[in-house]
């Protein structure tokens, strides 16, 4: 996934990109001079104490960390764990739905409709469970955490060079995040 993201920011932005990616804990200081963060998984999130406060003044000091759920659900252990730690770390009601004007739906791309909809949620898990929305923490009127049920991550994880099938190209959306994440 992050090798197609970044073909996408090259073929679409004029942003110098690094090619590759960057895998870095949580715990690691060399956080803080990320442009851009995205954390995954479908098991139970519970940040260290040294974790906790590096991911807190990451966003406090204008980082930005996307963060995806694999499980495609509301009610998994994923979502449950990582909603009760933004609220441990940020306080309760900290995590927001974002309108579907939000700006991100639109300083790129236009996403009229707010969230794009994942083949996931359309016929990846039989469940019929679409999300009509994002959640954000924002600081000082910007998103420094953007959380999705929708399952982006495996929604773009595919060669590159498979794009040319696609009708549309599914990581615009992908784009618009990054490219708020830097702009905003």
């Amino acid at each position: 996934m992050p090798s197609n993201l970044l073909n996408s920011l090259i073929e679409y932005s004029t942003l110098t990109v690094d090619p590759h990616e960057k895998i870095i804990s949580l715990s690691d200081p060399a956080m803080m001079h990320a442009p851009f963060c995205y954390l995954s998984g479908h098991k139970l999130v519970e940040f260290t104490r040294r974790e906790e406060q590096n991911f807190i003044r990451y966003v406090n000091n204008g980082g930005f960390i996307f963060v995806d759920d694999c499980n495609h659900d509301i009610d998994g252990l994923f979502a449950r764990s990582f909603e009760k730690q933004m609220e441990k770390s940020f306080g309760e009601n900290s995590l927001k739905k974002i309108p579907n004007n939000h700006e991100i739906y639109s300083c790129f791309f236009t996403f009229k409709d707010g969230p794009p909809t994942t083949s996931f949620e359309l016929n990846g898990w039989g469940d019929d469970l679409v999300h009509d929305y994002l959640k954000a923490i924002e600081i000082n009127g910007r998103i420094g955490v953007l959380y999705s049920n929708k399952d982006y991550g495996c929604e773009w994880d595919y060669d590159f060079r498979n794009k040319r099938w696609l009708k549309i190209d599914n990581t615009r959306f992908g784009v618009n995040i990054i490219m708020y994440a830097l702009t905003a």
